[in-house]
């Protein structure tokens, strides 16, 4: 199986585990084996804040990791140089530069030997497929049905997703204003993405038309997965940078916040349902590009824990030529994930389509393709809006640039403004208090793991009161004492 590990510096795969026998030991011996010398500053973990550590004792299949599944880490940035894989560890400063995996000896035409990557001693472009060694190389004698197998590993036949898993996604009216209004003070020339944050919950048993929302069963009288549905109650800004030179339009930055982002959407019951991000406008058909696809897929894979279901969604939002902002949401099919999970999809040089990497091999309408148009990856994805009724979005949001002295910035400045409402309008403290920036803010000042779960808990359940100790010292905070 593949394992992706997601650190703080980038993805790293770590391949050809046995998920029944194959252990947390297993993976970081695999990542040692191109990076030896990894200081671990959180270890490997089911969630990105790095909370819930992988069992170290349990195989990698009792914790229900599959092939294309992913886990993180907190690494040292300075100690993850990555060395290259050689037959022999005392051969390395003989091979050439850059050079990695297989390696043959091979006689020079001086009569010297030297060390050459395996393809390229086999012609360069005799290998089994593009990048991979011969057949000889892995194996003497190959029968037909074991050569079939192990290509047909490399071939994709595309195909539509006729829906997607997510039957609904619904967006919290204020939370998807604020987003927007941002993105319209640069009329949607800068592109910007976020992550959205509520639950997964099962539709509407009468709007299904079924009598049981919990379960289907089938003339076989098999369970199927129940329908799910997205709704947003949050969204969180990472820090970012605008980059028109990347094919994703952006770069994403070290977010100091991960960690507490993370641990403050537990503790408040949500968890990471989706995605959004702003473009400009773009032709008509034109939905997404492929860097967006392939994104859109990373996520997804991340959510599942690998190529399975998930209604982790992706919402987009732009501008029409008339003028109006319009707001569409989409997942992209589960043959996306596998394909990214296996790295077969790459960023092309037209826009609208995914390249397919040459050493797999995509089959549309019965000829193989270099290129997969984006849109047959997508599947739409119903919006319908709604008001939180636990949450509200007042409080200014993190990671933003000011354009101008009226764009607002966190700071206890705004904090007393927001808490300063209480007792009047019909807010409370609590009510104010609900605001998931303005909590993110309360945790810069206050301890995550000794106050702030009381608070939360006060926030999600209103009939936990505030305690008196806690309403003064986040009042003290403020200035309103």
């Amino acid at each position: 199986m593949l394992l992706r590990v997601r650190s703080n510096v980038g993805v790293w795969r770590v391949e050809n585990l046995d998920e029944a026998t194959a252990t947390v030991s297993d993976v970081l011996e695999g990542i040692a084996k191109t990076r030896p010398h990894v200081t671990y500053e959180k270890p490997l973990s089911f969630d990105p804040g790095c909370l819930q550590p992988l069992n170290t004792t349990q195989t990698l299949a009792e914790q229900k990791l599959r092939h294309g599944s992913m886990v993180h880490c907190r690494v040292d940035a300075g100690s993850c140089a990555e060395v290259k894989v050689m037959l022999d560890a005392n051969e390395a400063n003989e091979a050439p530069s850059g050079s990695g995996g297989h390696m043959k000896r091979v006689i020079d035409k001086d009569g010297a030997i030297k060390l050459v990557p395996a393809t390229e001693a086999a012609g360069g472009d005799k290998g089994f497929r593009k990048g991979m060694l011969p057949l000889r190389d892995m194996k003497m004698a190959w029968r037909l049905d074991e050569f079939i197998a192990m290509d047909s590993q490399y071939e994709f036949k595309i195909q539509r997703q006729p829906e997607a898993i997510c039957k609904q996604v619904s967006l919290d009216s204020p939370s998807i204003g604020d987003f927007q209004a941002y993105c319209a003070q640069f009329a949607f020339q800068r592109k910007r993405m976020a992550f959205l944050y509520g639950k997964f919950v099962p539709v509407d048993a009468v709007e299904e038309g079924k009598e049981n929302d919990k379960m289907d069963v089938d003339e076989d009288d098999k369970k199927k997965p129940v329908p799910m549905k997205a709704v947003v109650e949050a969204i969180y800004e990472p820090p970012q940078e605008v980059d028109n030179e990347a094919a994703e339009g952006l770069v994403q930055l070290e977010d100091p916040n991960e960690d507490k982002v993370e641990q403050l959407s537990q503790m408040l019951g949500l968890r990471k349902v989706g995605w959004i991000f702003g473009h400009a406008p773009r032709e008509d058909g034109f939905v997404m590009n492929g860097a967006e696809v392939i994104m859109a897929a990373e996520f997804q894979l991340e959510a599942a824990e690998g190529v399975e279901e998930t209604p982790f969604v992706t919402v987009k939002v732009t501008t029409g030529k008339d003028g109006n902002v319009s707001v569409e949401a989409f997942q992209v099919s589960q043959q996306c994930m596998a394909m990214v999970a296996e790295e077969a999809l790459e960023i092309d040089s037209n826009p609208g389509f995914c390249k397919v990497n040459d050493t797999f091999t995509a089959i549309m309408e019965g000829k193989a393709s270099k290129n997969v148009e984006n849109n047959f990856f997508l599947t739409v994805v119903p919006i319908v809006s709604h008001t939180s009724k636990i949450f509200v979005s007042q409080f200014p949001k993190f990671n933003r640039d000011a354009f101008s002295a009226a764009d607002r910035t966190p700071s206890k400045a705004e904090l007393k403004k927001q808490l300063g409402k209480a007792g009047t309008a019909g807010w409370t403290m609590v009510d104010l208090l609900s605001d998931f920036q303005l909590l993110l803010y309360l945790g810069e000042n206050l301890d995550m793991n000794a106050d702030m779960p009381k608070i939360c808990e006060s926030v999600v359940d209103r009939s936990v009161p505030l305690d008196d100790g806690y309403a003064i010292l986040i009042k003290g905070i403020a200035g309103l004492l």
